[in-house]
């Protein structure tokens, strides 16, 4: 069988620091955990306003011990020229180029920024953001093709659209990384604008908070409701359909959601399921976790 990587979009270091899991806990085949940061209060900031208060020198050490990649993300669409001399966006950029023997990344939306930070930041590597919901498969393969990225999120919209994904190359394939669990209402028309909104709070501009109209909104997220989405991809869908069509890039989304849920999300895509019970009651026994 294929090998794969996993991207982890949460700022959780607890959860991935301890306890020790034995390497005959985990899912075989997993080749790379990668570990997204999020700074509070930063201006290049976009997907979720606010989070990220993980120190940035433990989240380098923690990484570098595991032989972690780590990306910062920096999704905001709106940016404007004035904004890409912000000190502490860039002395984040900084940091993670100059360390560890993995390479680091930057997740972006705007084209001006991937641009600065091409130009200022060579050794840092760049991903497509999600948030420019590229629900279009022609939009996403011109993205695909664009070679500024070494990955691309698509839409979760495009995660089941086999006929088309299927005609990429194999370079194509190697690029694309598959937003496994999102919750989102799967006919959304309002996901752009939702990110806008996040976009201009990280700005400072004091607007109310995106409305969502989804018919489920109140509940939030919940893992049982983002298994149910038609977009989601199990731990059976990796190892049956995308790792023999040759897809080895995914992605678990969790920033915001707390500990016990990223624990869960885990468990079921990380963690043997003979195993998991012993893991879950290693953390929970662990007085060092704040999991609620």
């Amino acid at each position: 069988m294929s090998m794969y990587g996993l991207s982890i979009n949460f700022c959780c270091c607890s959860i991935i620091k301890t306890p020790p899991i034995f390497d005959r806990y985990i899912v075989p085949n997993i080749d790379g955990i990668i570990y997204f940061f999020s700074a509070l209060d930063c201006l290049w900031g976009g997907g979720r306003a606010g989070f990220g208060s993980d120190n940035p020198e433990e989240v380098l050490k923690l990484t570098q011990e595991y032989g972690i990649s780590a990306r910062l993300t920096f999704s905001n669409s709106l940016l404007r020229k004035e904004h890409l001399t912000d000190k502490k966006c860039n002395i984040l950029c900084k940091m993670f180029e100059e360390v560890g023997e993995k390479r680091n990344g930057v997740i972006v939306h705007s084209d001006l920024l991937l641009k600065y930070l091409e130009t200022n930041y060579p050794k840092l590597y760049f991903v497509s953001s999600t948030t420019k919901v590229l629900t279009d498969f022609n939009e996403f393969l011109q993205e695909v093709k664009k070679e500024d990225f070494r990955y691309v999120v698509p839409d979760f919209r495009l995660n089941k659209a086999f006929d088309k994904l299927n005609m990429l190359s194999e370079q194509e394939k190697n690029k694309v990384e598959f937003l496994c669990n999102e919750c989102c209402w799967f006919g959304c028309k309002d996901r752009k604008q939702c990110y806008e909104i996040v976009s201009r709070k990280n700005l400072g501009e004091m607007i109310p908070d995106h409305k969502c109209n989804s018919p489920d909104a109140k509940e939030g997220y919940r893992f049982s409701k983002a298994m149910k989405n038609p977009g989601f991809i199990s731990a059976n869908d990796i190892k049956k359909i995308y790792l023999p069509m040759g897809f080895e890039n995914f992605k678990i989304e969790g920033r915001g959601l707390g500990s016990a849920l990223v624990l869960e999300f885990l468990l079921y895509y990380m963690v043997k399921p003979e195993y998991q019970i012993c893991v879950r009651e290693e953390v929970y026994l662990d007085n060092m976790l704040d999991l609620f």
